[in-house]
């Protein structure tokens, strides 16, 4: 939900841009950024039929939440507020008891298994005092009667481009890989009241789980549980033969062998009479294949990063010969009294 179209604002120097840093090294709306709600869309109705499910049957699943009993949900908001409410739009806002009570129907209607939620605006430690359903773990970026300041302004555009503990909080999460072990008690010491002026809070005894052990991976970074059957599952032939005619065309490359491997080994999990099985690929070794994580661009020392000086280079034997050229015929003509003034 994008309250205000920024990528496409008149006043946006580049058209079809947002950064989080003023050296611009960063484009955090890419093309990977789906906008579901945009502009006008993003209401508090809206918002609250969205998490609570009662959205009419016509609406497209790209705008549905579709979770269950096993879900685990990120809310993150952020925008201007006050002492148990935040803005929708300049024109009207949403309260603490009203989130409360649609987080307690997600709960009832087993909406999600743990759900955290995350604010970003002034005195945002009063948008949780209200929670009483279980399985909820909040974080607010200033306490009740503190200011939540920005950060990184930017001249050309005249205003702030982000937020002090939005900005820590994604310098912290850019750090964050698919097998990393930091837990959530890190997450609660990004933005101390040295850098963000303000004090951050959280709320965690609704939740049933010690912080400690709960890692960041288990609400961002994209890892998915997986449930491990014994039952024997049966695919259709013709995707197998499918998948075996795109690796044909495709000249057995090593991500295609890869897939084969895969593919086999779910085919022999649990059975030996399968075709997969019969190509001779050794079992253990397909259970064991190991699991590499693609080296990542470091995206926190980009954003940190100063714009790059440039190096210097002696000029080449062109310019030398010049200059050495322009002196001599310098003191030649006024001689060496007048030499000070070339320095």
């Amino acid at each position: 939900m994008l309250a205000d179209d920024m990528a496409c604002n008149p006043r946006n120097p580049k058209p079809a841009t947002v950064f989080s840093h003023k050296n611009m090294e960063l484009n955090v709306y890419g093309d990977d950024v789906e906008v579901d709600y945009r502009s006008y869309e993003v209401t508090v109705e809206n918002f609250l039929r969205v998490l609570t499910g009662r959205i009419p049957p016509s609406t497209p699943r790209s705008k549905r939440l579709l979770s269950d009993d096993r879900s685990n949900i990120l809310i993150y908001m952020t925008g201007h507020g006050g002492n148990g409410f935040l803005k929708f739009q300049d024109s009207e806002e949403i309260t603490n008891v009203e989130l409360a009570d649609a987080f307690e129907q997600m709960w009832q209607k087993r909406r999600y298994n743990e759900l955290l939620f995350i604010i970003d605006t002034c005195q945002g430690a009063s948008m949780y005092e209200r929670f009483y359903s279980p399985n909820i773990m909040a974080l607010a970026s200033s306490q009740v009667g503190e200011d939540s300041l920005s950060h990184q302004p930017d001249l050309g555009i005249g205003v702030h481009l982000m937020d002090r503990y939005t900005f820590y909080v994604l310098e912290f999460l850019e750090e964050i890989h698919p097998a990393s072990q930091t837990n959530m008690n890190d997450l609660f010491q990004v933005c101390p009241k040295s850098l963000c002026v303000s004090t951050p809070g959280h709320r965690t005894d609704l939740f049933q789980r010690d912080p400690q052990n709960v890692l960041i991976t288990d609400f961002f970074g994209s890892v998915r549980k997986v449930e491990i059957t014994t039952e024997t599952i049966s695919l259709d032939r013709d995707l197998a033969g499918f998948e075996n005619e795109v690796c044909m065309a495709s000249q057995r490359t090593p991500g295609c062998q890869l897939s084969e491997k895969v593919m086999a080994s779910r085919l022999c999990h649990g059975t030996e009479a399968t075709p997969a099985c019969a190509k001779g690929l050794p079992k253990d070794e397909l259970a064991t294949e190991p699991l590499k994580y693609a080296d990542q661009l470091p995206v926190a020392q980009i954003i940190h990063q100063k714009p790059k000086q440039k190096d210097w280079h002696p000029p080449g034997g062109f310019i030398l010969g010049l200059w050495a050229l322009i002196i001599m015929v310098f003191f030649k003509t006024y001689g060496i009294k007048h030499m000070k003034h070339i320095f």
